[in-house]
Formats: structure tokens, C-alpha cells, sequence
């Protein structure tokens, strides 16, 4: 069975840092491309980063390109997303999502490409 658990998250004043974890099982991360998405409450569902694993390739939100980096340890079936210069905009539940076939869609965090979601962790950035 496909499983992906989230962790890391937690609460930081504005202008911290912390690292999410995407674990990955049931399947090999570089058969994927990994998504973290987002959601704060009653707010749509938004991407966030993506990375490739055949190649690398990555794919930031504007709103957070330049402050969050994406990464992946292939022998550990792990994606990270590190995130630096926190925003109170930032609090939200963060998810991590694995898409089979990778399409243009796909790295441009359309969640429709998705097929295979966490249960999500919450990060809150205080003000």
C-alpha cells in the first residue's frame, strides 16, 4: 500500500525556519514525482514546490520561491522541504503528494495531477 506521512511541522515566530519531511513507502521515490501542497482554512488547496525524481527538476510558487528548497534523499524514499523566512501567510497544513506520470501539469502543482496524498502536518508562523 502506498503511504506518505508528513512531519516537521510545527509553530515558528515570523521570519523562522523549519524542515518538513515526506516519507515515502509502497512504492520507490524515483518511480514519482513529489508535491507539497498547502491548505489554510477556508482557503483552496495550493501547491507549493514539486520535484522530479527522474531528473531533478523542480518547481516553486511564486509566493514562496527563493524562501523554501525542495529535496530528496532517493535512498531514503524521503522529500524534504526546508523553509526558510516564514510568513504568518505561510501557516497552513502542509501535504505531500505523488504523482505516477509526470506531465507539464505535474510540475506546475496542479492537484488534479496527483494521486497519492498525506494526512498532512501543520505549520503556524506567528506574527
Amino acid at each position: 500500500e502506498v503511504q506518505l506521512v508528513e512531519s516537521g511541522g510545527g509553530l515558528v515566530q515570523a521570519g523562522g525556519s523549519l524542515r518538513l519531511s515526506c516519507a515515502a513507502s509502497g512504492f520507490t521515490f524515483d518511480d514519482y514525482a513529489i508535491g507539497w501542497f498547502r491548505q489554510a482554512p477556508g482557503k483552496e488547496r495550493e501547491g507549493v514546490s514539486c520535484i522530479s525524481s527522474s531528473d531533478g527538476s523542480t518547481y516553486y510558487a511564486d509566493s514562496v520561491k527563493g524562501r523554501f528548497t525542495i529535496s530528496s534523499d532517493n535512498a531514503k524514499n524521503t522529500v524534504y522541504l526546508q523553509m526558510n523566512s516564514l510568513k504568518p501567510e505561510d501557516t497552513a497544513v502542509y501535504y505531500c503528494a505523488a504523482d505516477l506520470r509526470i506531465t507539464i501539469a505535474t510540475m506546475r502543482l496542479h492537484i488534479y495531477e496527483y494521486d497519492y496524498w498525506g494526512q498532512g502536518t501543520q505549520v503556524t508562523v506567528s506574527s
